[in-house]
């Protein structure tokens, strides 16, 4: 669009630059539009290239001061790797030139039904990037124009930091479900997090497990990763044992929800820098952890402690050591994960000073699936407890 006399230029538009000077497309282009051609397109207040440019994804990544390693290029082609999803990023350049970029996969359950998701489930959220960060204004751009998508799902969930800008933002065709989350605050570094947040009993126990003759390993290469899937695998045993499940049952589903080669993608994926810690006595795996950090978040991504040996407190040496390492790595806070509503974990979790916050699930759909979804994940829970009490009875 020509700019007034005298008036400086326009810059040209992303898709433009991206892909080369091109006519206007014909037909009606409203008015807060940008016209984009050749593997992008427009859309309401700005433009889109999907897939995402990994130049520029990286470059909004630096330029969001509440980045994840959730948001970045290495995580999303690990995903996409291990679950063969189809990428389906988008890179938005709003009318005020700022630069957006939603990780987004999409895989086919039927023919001809698509579905979109931030992440799949056990690769945690994703969310929105934003350039100097987000704005509810945003999060209505993209999910409005995610109301056009091809895919009869979609599936983005943002992290508690941004959760109410997110919320803020929703357009009345999505819906978002908070999910609870426990995060610690690291302000101030390891010396008072350790002195103000930690409880009492948290701290005697690690002092019990530095006196009780653990050996604990961290790498970053993925050469524990074996050991960790082998302890996520006895921590199953030892649940099913528990309540009663069948073993075998147990670790199918455990396979299924938890499969190694995701722990192997992103232990190995370069530019992660993940963090394995295993927690030995006297020479038996007791307790492993998987930690990342990235900008201002540290994340406990998977951690696993037998219960047999949890007179140890292995399981608090471990956090205690990766919290203190997200402290020097510079993060604001450590996310502790969902506790599931289990009573014990989120004693846990408080007493090393983690207090409760939401992340927000946002689904933008044509047909609803996500009720299909709460079925299915009732009827899998219904089978599992049919199990269980029949393999009772017959005891």
């Amino acid at each position: 669009m020509p700019g007034a006399a005298g008036s400086r230029p326009e810059q040209p538009s992303l898709a433009t630059r991206v892909t080369g000077s091109v006519p206007p497309e014909p037909g009606r282009v409203g008015p807060g539009m940008t016209v984009a051609r050749s593997g992008g397109r427009r859309c309401l207040e700005g433009a889109v290239v999907s897939p995402a440019p990994r130049e520029q994804w990286s470059a909004v990544l630096a330029a969001d001061p509440a980045a994840s390693v959730f948001q970045s290029p290495a995580w999303f082609d690990a995903a996409a790797a291990v679950t063969g999803a189809r990428d389906a990023s988008r890179l938005y350049e709003t009318n005020d030139g700022r630069r957006l970029v939603l990780p987004l996969l999409r895989h086919r359950t039927l023919p001809g039904v698509a579905l979109e998701a931030g992440h799949p489930h056990p690769f945690g959220p994703g969310g929105l990037l934003a350039a100097g960060g987000l704005r509810p204004d945003d999060v209505r751009l993209v999910l409005s124009d995610l109301a056009g998508s091809p895919a009869v799902s979609t599936r983005i969930t943002a992290l508690y930091d941004v959760a109410e800008r997110w919320e803020a933002g929703l357009p009345p065709r999505a819906t978002a479900t908070r999910l609870p989350v426990h995060v610690l605050d690291l302000e101030g570094g390891f010396d008072r997090v350790w002195g103000e947040r930690f409880h009492a009993s948290a701290r005697k126990a690690v002092r019990r497990a530095e006196r009780a003759g653990l050996t604990v390993d961290r790498d970053t290469t993925g050469r524990l990763v074996p050991a960790l899937y082998d302890l996520y695998l006895a921590w199953t045993t030892e649940r099913a044992q528990r309540t009663g499940l069948p073993v075998p049952v147990a670790t199918a589903l455990a396979r299924r929800r938890q499969p190694l080669p995701m722990f192997e993608a992103l232990a190995t994926a370069p530019g992660l820098e993940g963090r394995t810690w295993l927690a030995s006595y006297q020479g038996e795996p007791v307790a492993a952890l998987m930690t990342f950090v990235h900008g201002a978040h540290g994340i406990s991504f998977r951690s696993y402690g037998l219960r047999e040996h949890g007179a140890l407190h292995a399981s608090h040496l471990l956090k205690r050591l990766a919290i203190e390492d997200a402290c020097v790595s510079g993060c604001r806070w450590f996310s502790l994960g969902m506790s599931g509503g289990a009573p014990g974990l989120v004693a846990f979790k408080e007493s090393l000073g983690a207090m409760p916050r939401w992340s927000l699930e946002c689904r933008v759909e044509r047909l609803p699936l996500s009720r299909l979804e709460r079925v299915r994940q009732r009827a899998e829970s219904s089978a599992v407890s049919a199990i269980t009490r029949l393999r009772g009875r017959g005891a």
